[in-house]
């Protein structure tokens, strides 16, 4: 995740790379009961996406 967003500016394929990779750490978060950090990586994963 850290990678693709510092590269985002590079290639559109970066910022495709940073919402998938954001998109398993919003389930984890779910799952793991830590549900404030799963909205914020499915917030970011939809913000990128729609990039």
């Amino acid at each position: 995740m850290l990678r693709f967003y510092a590269l985002d500016d590079r290639s559109p394929w970066n910022i495709l790379g940073f919402a998938g990779a954001c998109a398993p750490g919003s389930v984890y978060g779910f799952l793991q009961g830590a549900w404030p950090f799963g909205i914020a990586d499915a917030v970011r994963a939809l913000v990128a996406a729609r990039r």
